[in-house]
């Protein structure tokens, strides 16, 4: 995707090419960038270019993450790199890590990121917004989102959880070139764009609720359900066979948490020993689940996008991996892939979401970057 009328540019490349690094650099030079964000699959192949790409933009605010998958010109891809590139000339850009986020350093988090937004003093004509890549294994994403909502109130803040593909395994974050080990990065970007948010999740709530009975809030597991053991309970209540689910059964009958007047997803990521529900997300002893049932994978998505007060230059997104398996089951992805190109979207498949000030799950979140003062 070219740059239009000084939005960002995006581009991939197959993770393979050995030219890939050279390739992006190439790609993005013209547009001369402030700030890249870089996502790709698999995990070992991401530093090695981060590091190349780094050398051949000096001055460039480089940050990315590992991914369950990237999304970029051609729509979901796998096995690929996708930069986006935001001009300099409409966007400047800092970027930190926030180290440590295992062991939740939260006092030093908030003290890095209060810093970082007096480097922003307000402007007429300007626009803030963040963008958080975190470690989709150290499973203390809640704790982050609401950090980052408490330093940095009113700010627009989207994001991702770094992924390892299907394996749930290790992710990598990079800041400047290097990998940042056990840390989240976060990004603050001002614009001379307008912004806005997205957020779209194509499920509805059922009339089936399971109370958590038993759990371990570490290791973000459910061991009983209704005082039943979960695995066996949640297949009840969907109408599954408890020996023979799978990931995709998960994205269809998703447990939801009602905050507030909104259901949010606790996404299902696997089973585990002795039929225990291993979650994507924060649980505790005592909370009411309630099951979902997904809905269109598309059309909702459209009308998202589509309420948009005018066309995007370009939205960068961060979609769940549970929601393009449900695509690709659906037999959607080429639809989705057509709406991706219409409205320019850009971005990776997560193992969780972030947005509000909010940790979630099979949810697309994004930002729609739009022309300043232009009219529909």
């Amino acid at each position: 995707m070219g740059a239009q009328a000084g939005g960002p540019v995006s581009l991939g490349v197959p993770a393979d090419d050995p030219a890939a690094a050279a390739r992006l650099a190439g790609g993005l030079a013209p547009a001369a960038p402030a700030l890249v964000l870089l996502f790709g699959s698999p995990r070992p192949v991401l530093p090695p270019v981060a590091r190349a790409l780094s050398r051949a933009l000096p001055g460039v605010r480089i940050a990315g993450c590992s991914s369950a998958g990237e999304i970029g010109p051609f729509g979901y891809q796998r096995g690929t790199i996708v930069a986006v590139g935001f001009p300099r000339a409409a966007f400047r850009a800092e970027a930190i890590a926030l180290p440590d986020q295992g062991g939740i350093p939260v006092s030093g988090w908030l003290t890095a990121l209060r810093g970082l937004r007096a480097r922003f003093p307000d402007r007429a004509g300007r626009s803030l917004f963040g963008v958080l890549l975190a470690d989709g294994t150290a499973c203390n994403e809640d704790v982050l989102a609401a950090a980052l909502d408490a330093a940095l109130p009113g700010i627009a803040v989207v994001g991702g959880s770094a992924g390892d593909g299907l394996d749930f395994g290790e992710s990598v974050q990079i800041l400047d070139g290097a990998p940042v080990r056990g840390a989240a990065v976060f990004v603050m970007v001002e614009t001379a764009l307008a912004v806005a948010e997205v957020s779209f999740a194509h499920f509805t709530p059922t009339a089936r609720r399971a109370v958590v009975t038993r759990a371990d809030p570490a290791g973000r597991e459910i061991i009983e359900l209704n005082a039943a053991p979960a695995a066996e309970e949640y297949a009840r209540l969907a109408g599954l066979e408890a020996a023979r689910m799978e990931r995709a059964d998960f994205a269809r009958f998703p447990l939801l948490l009602r905050t507030g007047r909104r259901h949010h997803v606790r996404a299902i990521s696997g089973v585990g020993p002795g039929g225990t529900l291993r979650l994507m997300s924060a649980v505790e002893r005592g909370e009411v689940l309630t099951l979902g049932r997904a809905g269109d994978v598309t059309q909702g998505f459209a009308d998202a996008l589509e309420a948009l007060p005018r066309p995007p230059l370009m939205v960068l997104g961060f979609d769940c991996i549970l929601r393009r398996l449900a695509v690709e089951r659906a037999g959607m992805t080429h639809r989705m892939a057509e709406l991706f190109a219409r409205y320019r979207v850009a971005g990776f498949n997560t193992y969780g979401e972030q947005h509000s000030g909010m940790h979630v799950n099979q949810t697309f979140v994004g930002l729609a970057l739009m022309p300043a003062g232009a009219g529909p």
